[in-house]
């Protein structure tokens, strides 16, 4: 099978551009959903408390449990609220509350524009009159932001929304010691984050800002490499055909090499369509097979990318999906 390589050195570089600008690592928590962005969980739970990070996110309370050995607070985005003295609960709807076991801790997420989770501002006077009635302890109020990484005024008018949301909050529970917080990563590259009581660090750790290049950006580095072994070698004379379907036809005499990655592996197969150059400039060869593709190569390691956005851009997606959807069985070896 292929395998990962995660650059601590970079981790580290990134995540102190983001505690530099936000004047502390107390605010930082770090994204650790989805496999840690097809970093590797509990790897990089590890890598993030030696940088003395104190919070991290996450999407479901299992995720949870495995990394709470690192971490003083996670914060669940997609999970029934139960009771934990370490984690915090996302109310993304009034029926969650419902659910909630009373005296589980949970933050409320209010929906300021992206309309895919959290209240309507209108429901808010009711959803904390319910929180109250549950006998929950409100920890936070969030939102999410849905253009900050594009050329638009949209994260503005969403700002504008939530500093209502904090005032009608305050007003209703000024008894309260909540924390709120909108920042993701690419709010906290666009907007200055020192008052910030917390920003969700996710994409930005792993070293990639999606902004559009007329925006200033911190100096961020890739975490990830993808590398690929050597199963076998041979000849092709020219003529002869290639893997299924014998999409590649050889232009000459070639020696090529099959390598152990596939799409069972997380990688996809319709790069086949419009050819795939790997990091080290290589074109595969052919359509890529669950376990194997084929490179004009006889070396015993090749590099595959070691830069998710511009290996996105070859396969028309984004360095989230490329990342994330890496099978979680590939090693995972620190550098």
């Amino acid at each position: 099978m292929a395998s990962i390589k995660i650059n601590k050195q970079n981790f580290f570089h990134n995540l102190n551009q983001f505690a530099l600008k936000s004047g502390s690592k107390k605010s930082i928590a770090i994204v650790l959903k989805d496999n840690a962005y097809g970093h590797g969980l509990e790897l990089m739970a590890q890598l993030s408390q030696e940088f003395e990070l104190t919070k991290a996110v996450v999407r479901t309370y299992a995720e949870a449990q495995m990394i709470k050995p690192y971490f003083k607070h996670i914060l669940v985005l997609g999970d029934k609220a139960v009771v934990d003295d370490k984690c915090s609960f996302t109310l993304n709807c009034l029926d969650d509350i419902n659910k909630a076991q009373k005296n589980a801790t949970v933050e409320l997420k209010v929906d300021t524009g992206m309309h895919r989770n959290g209240i309507a501002f209108e429901e808010l006077e009711l959803a904390l009159k319910l929180i109250k009635e549950k006998g929950l302890k409100l920890k936070g109020v969030m939102t999410h932001n849905r253009s900050a990484d594009e050329l638009s005024s949209e994260l503005f008018w969403q700002q504008k929304i939530f500093e209502q949301v904090k005032k009608t909050v305050g007003s209703i529970t000024p008894s309260i010691n909540t924390r709120f917080h909108s920042f993701n990563s690419a709010s906290a590259l666009r907007l200055p984050c020192h008052n910030e009581e917390l920003i969700r660090l996710g994409i930005g750790a792993y070293g990639y800002s999606e902004l559009p290049s007329i925006y200033d950006t911190l100096d961020l580095k890739p975490v990830l490499s993808l590398w690929a072994k050597k199963v076998s070698t041979r000849e092709l004379k020219k003529g002869e055909r290639v893997g299924y379907g014998g999409t590649f036809t050889a232009p000459k005499n070639m020696t090529i090499s099959t390598y152990d990655l596939g799409y069972g592996d997380g990688w996809m197969r319709s790069n086949s369509f419009e050819p795939f150059v790997t990091a080290e400039g290589l074109p595969i060869l052919g359509r890529v097979s669950m376990d194997y593709i084929v490179l004009e190569s006889t070396k015993d390691e090749v590099c595959i990318f070691d830069n998710a956005l511009s290996a996105g851009k070859q396969l028309n997606t984004i360095s989230y999906e490329l990342m994330t959807q890496l099978h979680g069985d590939i090693e995972r070896v620190v550098i």
